[in-house]
């Protein structure tokens, strides 16, 4: 499948930086898009470090005299999460020769390899790469289901996408973990892991899942940090306003992907899913990652907001000036509550949006949008259109 809104930000952050850091989870098609962005460039041009290859990684025993030598002009370097310590030795280069360019792929959070900030500042330009969008498989059921990841969307049927999620979960766990340097046993964070699961869409709380798991709050802040990191599980923010209202300080958690949750719950298919109790808080993660996706929202722009008295909203979006509330409701009649009136008024909202199922898009009132997941390009077109007026 073609990506290329990506490979665009790729050329527009050479254009800014020497170093593009491309970075997602495991398997979600990093690689294949270094692979795609290459084939625009002559491949005696281009030198290629995989990491993960034996024969590569004794190569960079000695990085600088390896690096050094190249005369290509671009040099890719995948899984770079394996060897953080090559950041600064980058640095050296590319104010050793301006147009020498490093793309470096991983699979963890700039957060998680902070070499690359602390070396590269000025340097380096970041671009997470996602599953598949909505935007990209043009459906959602399928999507929702079996989650973005390439191989777990793209297979023949939901036994072999189920299987490939099982076996993607033990891999991350025995693996992927390890070679951050994190030694944790792996049925240690499988158990907090699908605890969390549990706990999607809610406000976490440390002191709980730490007494459950018999771990303590730093434990258990800290796997959740690794999984944050490891691009696993969104930590919203809560959002604070100057109110005389009590408002939750406390984050929020959602899995990234559907599938990934769904396969920690044993949830094979659409009917199992479509009659668990918490069927609204899986449509709302996986809505709230197409918006958040659908708008390139950084997850510094991201936010919830929640008073102890009960009004709340889902999603909050500050860009480009703007402040855009988001509530999701799993309905084919999506109405008005006090909670949306409330947070309109006390948010000083620019616009409110009602995302449910379908591709509808209609005035509830002044201010206030029905949305269908399914037509998010109205409603990229309905802000910009806001933004002009």
């Amino acid at each position: 499948m073609k990506r290329p809104h990506y490979l665009e930000d790729i050329k527009k952050q050479f254009r800014i930086h020497p170093v593009c850091a491309l970075l997602g989870p495991r398997q979600v098609g990093k690689t294949t898009l270094a692979q795609m962005y290459l084939e625009q460039h002559p491949k005696e041009s281009v030198s290629f470090f995989d990491l993960e290859n034996p024969i590569d990684l004794a190569r960079f025993e000695q990085p600088m005299l390896t690096l050094s030598k190249l005369s290509n002009q671009l040099i890719v370097i995948d899984e770079i999460q394996r060897r953080p310590e090559l950041f600064p030795i980058l640095r050296v280069l590319v104010d050793e020769k301006q147009q020498r360019k490093f793309l470096v792929l991983g699979s963890a959070s700039r957060d998680l390899i902070q070499q690359s900030s602390e070396t590269l500042a000025g340097r380096i330009g970041y671009i997470e790469l996602t599953p598949f969008s909505r935007e990209e498989t043009k459906e959602s059921e399928r999507l929702w289901l079996r989650g973005g990841f390439p191989r777990s969307y793209l297979a023949d049927n939901e036994e072999e996408s189920y299987l490939w999620r099982q076996a993607y979960i033990t891999t991350f766990l025995e693996r992927d973990i390890p070679s951050l340097g994190f030694q944790i046993p792996p049925q240690q964070i499988r158990r907090f892991w699908l605890m969390l699961a549990h706990y999607h869409g809610q406000i976490f709380n440390a002191s709980e899942l730490g007494r459950s798991l018999g771990i303590s709050d730093q434990t258990a802040r800290r796997y959740l940090d690794l999984l944050v990191g490891t691009f696993m599980v969104r930590l919203l923010p809560p959002w604070f306003e100057n109110l005389g209202k009590r408002q939750v300080r406390s984050p929020k958690i959602y899995f990234r992907d559907s599938g990934i949750l769904h396969a920690l719950l044993g949830l094979h298919t659409q009917e199992q899913l479509e009659t668990h109790p918490k069927l609204g808080a899986f449509w709302e993660g996986f809505a709230l990652e197409e918006v958040t996706r659908c708008l390139r929202a950084t997850p510094e722009e991201c936010y919830f907001w929640a008073t102890h008295s009960g009004a709340e909203l889902d999603l909050l979006i500050l860009k480009n000036g703007k402040r855009l509330g988001f509530e999701f409701k799993y309905t084919d009649q999506p109405k008005i509550t006090a909670s949306m009136r409330t947070a309109l008024t006390d948010l000083h909202l620019d616009h409110l949006y009602v995302i449910s199922p379908g591709s509808h898009q209609f005035s509830l009132s002044d201010r206030i949008t029905a949305q269908g997941v399914d037509a998010l390009a109205l409603l990229l077109v309905h802000i910009t259109n806001s933004n002009s007026t």
